[in-house]
């Protein structure tokens, strides 16, 4: 199963560390990553595996929550077939 992660914030140190390591604590492979810093922005999307994944959904959405706010930042996470439903007509 494939998901998108997408983290947006204030540019600091050490963000796509910090994301791309709690993906490895949780089994998620991440397999393509952009980012880009728009006038002292961030902006990061990630294309994630997640058929290796130790937790369940819930916990998964809680551990990106508390990290986005640990780092003063929104992290989602969308799943692939949720994504493609919400963008076919």
């Amino acid at each position: 199963m494939k998901a998108f992660v997408t983290v947006i914030g204030k540019d600091t140190v050490g963000v796509i560390a910090r994301v791309s390591g709690l993906c490895a604590q949780l089994g998620i492979n991440v397999e393509d990553v952009t980012q880009s810093v728009l006038q002292g922005m961030f902006a990061m999307i990630m294309l994630v595996d997640l058929s290796a994944c130790t937790v369940t959904s819930a916990e998964l959405h809680t551990a990106f929550d508390k990290l986005g706010d640990e780092m003063g930042m929104k992290i989602n996470l969308t799943r692939q077939e949720v994504f493609d439903a919400m963008h076919t007509i």
